[in-house]
């Protein structure tokens, strides 16, 4: 049980927290969409780089939907989940020795894009952590 009502705003259990401040639950999502989708870096990156901080941020609900898998890595996406690891060692101030293995694989526009999401999804995985969202059933059983 997370530690405030859902609003009745909002389609998720996280944006149904978002719900009581609706005008920054839609722009949440919005910002959310945008940095989600595809468009410099793969979905499919974003979403190992997802499962990394999921599991280092605290948010059972986000946990729940899936652990990191390696197996699923190429290149840059290994480079991109490990990153996003030395982002929740260092809360963000990354050493330039590290961040220069990110100029080796990606390009500036590619940089920008991975560091605003790791952003965004670590403060939307606090907002769950802080107000204990917690996995659905259905998530924890698949």
């Amino acid at each position: 049980m997370p530690r405030i009502n859902f609003a009745s705003e909002g389609t998720t259990p996280f944006e149904r927290l978002l719900g009581h401040q609706p005008a920054a639950m839609k722009a949440w999502r919005s910002l959310g969409t945008c940095l989600m989708e595809e468009g410099k870096l793969s979905a499919a990156l974003k979403e190992q780089v997802r499962r990394v901080l999921a599991q280092k941020n605290g948010c059972e609900y986000c946990k729940a939907k899936g652990k990191p898998d390696p197996s699923e890595y190429d290149e840059r996406t290994a480079v991109a989940a490990g990153f996003a690891e030395v982002f929740t060692v260092y809360r963000g101030m990354v050493p330039d020795s590290v961040f220069q293995v990110l100029r080796d694989v990606f390009n500036d526009a590619e940089i920008s894009e991975l560091c605003a999401y790791i952003c965004f999804t670590t403060a939307s995985q606090y907002m769950g952590a802080i107000l204990g969202l917690e996995a659905e059933k259905s998530a924890k059983s698949g």
